[in-house]
């Protein structure tokens, strides 16, 4: 059996890994905003370390790690949210430009 101060140094010590990968992550995207590259790979770039620390941040703090029934519900519920807002683009078009027909 585990103690109680052995449980809490356990923690303590997951806490501080997760901190120091969001604070490299944070790092990372200073560095990548600095350099001297096109627009469009600053986004692929920044879109890629931004999923990674959503990610991260997820599993830590909404303690998905420790669930996994509840981690296929977050997936599952934010596939369908995206899914369901790309529905929509098209709507969205007709009515910035009008029918096609009208013109």
């Amino acid at each position: 059996m585990t103690t109680a101060a052995e449980q809490g140094s356990s923690g303590m010590r997951k806490d501080l890994i997760v901190y120091v990968c969001l604070l490299a992550l944070a790092g990372i995207q200073f560095v990548i905003a600095y350099q001297d590259i096109s627009a469009s790979q600053m986004f692929v770039r920044m879109l890629i370390v931004a999923i990674v620390e959503a990610a991260l941040a997820l599993l830590f703090f909404m303690h998905l790690w420790e669930n996994r029934g509840l981690k296929w519900f977050v997936l599952i519920f934010t596939v369908a949210v995206v899914l369901g807002m790309q529905y929509g683009w098209s709507d969205s078009f007709r009515l910035v430009n009008g029918v096609p027909w009208a013109h």
